[in-house]
């Protein structure tokens, strides 16, 4: 059964090349605005993704993205920024792409369009039925993510998706589906714009809710925040001082004493100095 792509859909412009860099820009900023609204339409099925994910991983379960190309990059990153911003292992969100690491820098050819390799690099990681797996394609049709979930489908692993398209095979895969259709790209079928965009919107919501949910997060404070360079470090100086009230060389002394914030925090608060 077919569907319209709107990713590939001719651009809303017409002779790029004869555009002023002010026009570019303008143009281009025109067509981003579009996007919170549209994602707004989407919060609720964001959020029923959101509190199956948090279920399962209460329960140890781990949260996977699995996509190819600029939605597989997107989900990478959003995976390997949660152990420093929420000091968790870098073990429980994991970004795969089509292709292997390689894949992040360079485009490798044909990668996406294997309906085998997801799932070999799924099981690489003992994938099981406590583990959640978000597919990323702004088209909804990339053979490696959809081929990725249905495996998961079998197993018992709960899925979702985030797609620019509705009705796309990838969203009839997922248990949980979020379509986001942004709509025709400034340059057609560029969907590192505006798709691109979005989903690394969405990805922020997800990730940042779920370790809200799983405690990760005090007041609005990055309590569990890896110490591992010096602006850290001295942002969980200021939290001190402003959570306990004290000056910034005792908030200096703990922090290099308990390398945590959120320890520093619990044994000063216990009047372990």
């Amino acid at each position: 059964m077919s569907f319209t792509k709107t990713t590939e859909q001719a651009s809303n412009y017409n002779h790029l090349e004869t555009m002023s860099v002010n026009e570019l820009l303008t143009n281009i900023n025109s067509e981003d605005k579009t996007i919170p609204s549209t994602i707004e339409k989407a919060i609720p099925s964001i959020e029923k993704l959101i509190i199956a994910i948090v279920d399962r991983m209460k329960k140890g379960g781990r949260l996977f993205y699995i996509g190819a190309g600029t939605s597989g990059r997107l989900g990478i990153l959003d995976a390997s920024e949660c152990p420093p911003t929420f000091g968790v292992s870098h073990n429980l969100v994991i970004g795969l792409i089509a292709g292997g690491d390689t894949a992040i820098r360079k485009a490798v050819e044909f990668a996406e369009d294997s309906t085998t390799q997801s799932w070999k690099d799924l099981k690489k990681f003992d994938i099981n039925d406590k583990d959640f797996v978000i597919g990323i394609a702004a088209s909804g049709t990339t053979p490696y993510v959809i081929s990725g979930l249905q495996k998961c489908n079998e197993n018992n692993i709960l899925t979702g998706c985030i797609t620019c398209n509705q009705g796309s095979p990838l969203s009839k895969t997922a248990k949980h589906p979020i379509e986001v259709v942004v709509g025709p790209e400034f340059v057609t079928g560029s969907s590192r714009m505006k798709a691109g965009t979005a989903q690394k919107l969405i990805l922020n919501m997800i990730s940042t809710s779920v370790m809200i949910q799983l405690g990760k997060i005090k007041d609005n404070k990055m309590v569990d925040m890896q110490l591992s360079n010096n602006k850290l470090a001295d942002r969980g100086t200021k939290i001190l001082m402003e959570e306990l009230n004290i000056s910034e060389e005792i908030a200096n002394t703990l922090l290099q004493k308990y390398k945590n914030v959120r320890t520093a925090l619990k044994n000063y608060t216990n009047g372990n100095q």
